[in-house]
């Protein structure tokens, strides 16, 4: 009878869960249940499978809709039919036109609402949904004449009254309206609920044909698809075999050129990896990544292959990854292993300026019947659900600000609206909202992808699934992560500047001669990180100095134990703690410290977890792997990981531990393994982390330049150019005749990008840059009007700004040339002078230059001044302390000068607020300060500006800072 159920993936409609909307079945006794959300298959095989188990019939559908208006309910009779109504919703979504009056699909229902055709008019496969409170409008239209053409057609779109409630709340937020604005034709009927069997089979007892014919309908779907079996494109070549055969080709050649001939240990594991691909059908993945890693060298881009997949050495030896797996003692079970029950996956990062051409080459490559980016959805949290509600219900913004501040009280407020806000706010929280993308996941598979969802395609993207990752993990469909991130960028494009620049050639996949360059080691040593990869911000300088690291295996480990996580649990303090005091620790058993003397005796990586489960506890490597995952939070409830954990202990009572001893490395595993970072993770971001340190290293213009240009990073622009002037560039303002869009740099000579003035049009640009490029450099003011045509406004932030200095006049003198000119223009045809036009001559006052005027210029204009920024500070210099003399003032009180770059607030304890503070001081050096919550509390930090921080010197493993007394602003000289 429920042929029209919905949950809440009719987004900002429905208001099941779809467990819930199942188990609400299970409870009515329900043998049948048919899932149509609005134009939407996107939890279909949760419901499957959740029907599956609750011994309910599963029909899949969808309700189609044009905006408000209810089109027709399509049900599958097949799996086939569902495949066509995937490929229907897909179409009109993404070509974004209206769905037909009335479509045609093979192997599909189409219910019509009563009242849209008449029963002769239908043709078989089309029929009229009928509710109970239609009934009275079939009195004298003889429906028995055509009994094949009525259902029964109840919806179930709510739960009960109150949630009725919530979805008319729902149906105002997607409308963008008041509540009390909706109109009937906006919502659901009041009657979409779950209905008891006995009272609609009552209700049609007039109309047996009717309840016949339903049932009919319902025993005629069937969704026999098995779910979590291999639905992945099967073979990379024509059959498993030949792929094995190749990977295992592609592999050995690999193997030579990364550990030579003869390498005893790295053939074995080769081998055995190859043996649990073939096994487990991963083949053809391996293939398909190194592929996708082909095509992009042979396309020039940068590329860094990591996740899991690093712990493979085929991965390693087919250049997917540059993490050596030996090297490193990582286990490849962490990866893939016979016991995982969810598909592993590649994460390979790509610059952001070439990724989407990597997406367009598999979706060509794999074809886009088969390929779709993976989806995601957003959920209604927090104090977005208060502001929506609030508009809903048209409170003003104060008082919507007031009680998103006040919705954690523990009493509720006395004005009804604001209790109803509360309420139905706390009902709708994780529901979701809207669809989304995944970050990078793309599905490649065997069948056609509309055989498993529906796709969507945002704006200027790609198609993209209907169904997230957990779902595409639950139909048997892994993905491959096609990442992107600017520090690739700032590589390529630092590597194309050297080359420009200075003519030399850099190779940056010699990743193991950057280990050991003396000057890179110097570079991490003294955190001089900024611009680089993963290893520039405050707290990972400051870690880096803690640690004294100037080696790769160092980097590994603080890439891990930065992580937030890791941090807030108190095993980051605890591993610098040993670092610096190896001889305090005490290790539980000698096996331990074999295992973890490499960490301090701390599991700082996944891989450790993996380690001792299998070295100390006798656990095979794909136990040991499932025991890390359940520790990590996944699986913990399955009687897999108990089995496990009994298993641990009767191991270690047979290899003659104590059992306090067996407790205690238990608990530690615990305490560690929801904290720890895969190793392979870390790993392969300390392999980019050193190519950035090598150019940063050696090419600190060129490597600083490409950074500015990609706009990426921990610190704002500002600070980029800082590091810039700090290498040795001499920094200019933006030129027509010398600069470019992008910052440029020729020697040691850096001409602004006009990216950053503000206001000033792309448009422009590329036509006075295309004009100078095809007619060459422009002579003088009067030329450049003439050749580019360009408006009072643009010409004036171009000279302003300094990009008009090649005409040696004064910025004032070109501005009133300039503005004549351009009066002069307009009253002219726009073309070019046959004969040059003198340009009439002026006496012109002296205009006076005031010494601050560019640099003032070049903040309204650029944001920031490209000269030095303290000169135009306000202040006294006398008693100030610099931070290069912080090492010999440990507890003294100090008075610093410094420009704020960054703060992080933090929560204590108790709740209080206290932050960390970066500076720089007039000298270019970064100062760390403490601000504990009484002096944040009456020095407030604002947004930038220079200060006076008056404090005590602290230091801590040779890290200096200064813990704030007292902070005050500084003001600029007047220009």
């Amino acid at each position: 009878m429920y042929l029209n159920c919905k949950t809440y993936f009719s987004y900002r409609y429905g208001t099941f869960g779809t467990q819930e909307l199942v188990d609400t079945a299970a409870a009515k006794r329900v043998k049948a249940l048919a899932l149509t959300n609005v134009n939407s298959t996107a939890d279909a095989w949760d419901f499957v499978d959740f029907c599956r188990q609750a011994g309910i019939k599963p029909i899949l559908g969808a309700e189609i809709r044009n905006d408000q208006q209810l089109m027709y309910i399509l049900l599958a009779r097949t799996d086939q039919g569902l495949m066509h109504i995937n490929q229907f919703i897909s179409q009109h979504l993404i070509d974004k036109k209206d769905f037909p009056s009335r479509p045609l699909l093979e192997q599909v229902w189409v219910i019509y609402p009563l009242g849209r055709y008449k029963p002769e008019q239908l043709e078989a496969y089309e029929l009229i949904g009928v509710r109970q409170e239609e009934l009275v409008k079939l009195y004298g239209q003889s429906p028995e004449k055509h009994p094949r053409k009525w259902v029964v057609l109840q919806p179930v779109t709510y739960q009960n009254k109150t949630y009725y409630n919530l979805h008319k709340i729902l149906r105002a937020i997607d409308l963008n309206t008041l509540l009390s604005k909706l109109n009937a034709g906006d919502m659901a009927g009041e009657n979409e609920f779950f209905k008891d069997k006995l009272e609609l089979w009552n209700g049609f007892s007039e109309y047996g044909f009717i309840l016949e014919n339903t049932l009919q309908v319902i025993n005629s779907c069937e969704i026999s698809m098995a779910l979590h079996t291999d639905k992945n494109k099967k073979f990379f070549t024509s059959s498993k075999e030949d792929d094995r055969i190749l990977l295992e080709k592609l592999a050995m050649e690999g193997l030579e050129e990364r550990y030579g001939a003869g390498h005893r240990l790295a053939r074995e594991r080769v081998m055995k990896e190859l043996r649990i691909i073939h096994e487990l059908n991963f083949s053809a993945y391996f293939l398909i990544v190194l592929d996708v890693v082909r095509y992009a060298q042979n396309r020039g881009f940068f590329y860094v292959g990591r996740g899991s997949g690093a712990n493979s050495i085929v991965a390693f030896c087919l250049k997917i990854t540059d993490v050596d797996p030996i090297k490193l003692d990582l286990y490849f079970e962490r990866f893939l292993n016979p016991h995982r029950t969810s598909p592993p996956d590649f994460d390979m990062d790509f610059s952001w300026q070439d990724r989407d051409e990597v997406i367009d080459y598999i979706f060509k490559r794999y074809g886009r019947e088969h390929v779709a980016l993976l989806g995601m959805y957003s959920t209604f949290q927090g104090r977005a659900i208060i502001r929506e509600l609030g508009k809903v219900f048209g409170l003003p913004k104060p008082e919507i600000d007031n009680l998103v501040f006040r919705r954690k009280e523990q009493y509720p407020p006395e004005d009804g609206i604001q209790r109803a806000i509360l309420r139905y706010g706390a009902l709708m929280e994780d529901f979701p909202n809207y669809q989304s993308i995944h970050p990078g996941g793309m599905l490649i598979s065997e069948k056609p992808i509309h055989s498993y969802t529906a796709l969507e395609r945002p704006p200027k993207g790609f198609n993209t699934a209907q169904v997230d990752m957990f779902l595409a993990e639950k139909i048997g469909l892994f993905k491959l992560d096609i990442l992107s991130q600017r520090g690739l960028a700032h590589i390529k494009d630092a590597i194309g500047l050297v080359k420009q620049n200075k003519g030399e050639e850099v190779d940056i996949r010699q990743v193991e001669r950057f280990f050991t360059d003396p000057k890179v080691a110097d570079q991490i040593r003294r955190a001089d990180t900024i611009g680089c990869f993963y290893i520039e911000s405050p707290a990972m300088r400051q870690l880096l100095t803690k640690l004294r690291c100037d080696d790769y295996l160092t980097l590994v480990a603080a890439s891990s134990i930065i992580r937030p996580g890791v941090a807030q649990s108190g095993m980051m303090k605890q591993y610098i703690e040993r670092f610096h005091h190896p001889h305090k620790i005490t290790y539980l058993h000698p096996k331990m410290k074999e295992l973890l003397e490499e960490t301090y005796g701390v599991m700082v990586y996944q891989e450790d977890v993996i380690k001792v489960a299998h070295h100390f506890a006798g656990l095979d490597m794909g136990e040991a792997d499932i025991l890390r995952r359940a520790m990590s939070g996944k699986y913990r409830s399955h009687n897999r990981f108990k089995l496990i954990e009994e298993k641990f202990f009767a191991n270690c009572k047979g290899l003659g531990y104590p059992e306090e001893v067996s407790r205690e490395v238990w608990r530690q595993i615990e305490s560690f393994g929801g904290y720890s970072f895969s190793k392979a993770h870390s790993a392969s971001f300390a392999v980019e982390s050193y190519q950035s340190l090598y150019l940063k290293t050696y090419y600190p213009m060129e490597f600083m330049v490409a950074v500015i240009n990609n706009f990426g990073g921990f610190y704002k622009t500002s600070f980029y150019f800082h590091e810039l002037k700090k290498s040795g560039a001499k920094v200019f303002p933006p030129c027509v005749n010398q600069g470019h869009y992008l910052t440029s740099i020729l020697g040691d000579e850096v001409i602004t990008g006009f990216v950053h003035v503000q206001n000033l049009e792309r448009k422009t640009m590329d036509r006075v840059l295309g004009e100078r490029a095809k007619n060459g450099g422009y002579h003088d003011l009067t030329d450049f009007i003439e050749r580019t045509h360009i408006d009072a406004e643009q010409l004036n932030l171009l000279i302003r700004v300094g990009a008009m200095r090649f005409t040696g006049m004064e910025k004032k003198e070109l501005l009133w040339h300039a503005n004549f000119s351009r009066k002069r223009m307009d009253t002219v045809p726009v073309m070019h002078s046959m004969f040059q036009e003198e340009m009439p001559e002026f006496q012109l006052p002296d205009f006076p230059k005031r010494p601050l005027e560019d640099a003032m210029d070049e903040i309204e204009l650029i944001g920031f001044p490209l000269g030095r920024p303290f000169d135009l500070v306000d202040d006294d210099r006398s008693g100030l302390t610099y931070v290069r003399q912080l090492a010999s003032l440990i507890g003294k009180q100090v008075c610093l000068l410094g420009q704020l770059v960054t703060t992080k607030p933090v929560r204590t304890i108790r709740g209080d607020t206290m932050a960390f503070g970066t500076f720089l001081d007039e000298e270019g050096d970064w100062l760390d300060t403490v601000h504990f919550p009484p002096v944040l509390k009456r020095y407030p930090i604002h947004a930038g500006g220079f200060y006076r921080i008056m404090g005590k010197v602290v230091q801590e493993f040779g890290v200096y800072s200064v813990e704030v007394q007292q902070l005050i602003s500084v003001g600029l000289k007047k220009a």
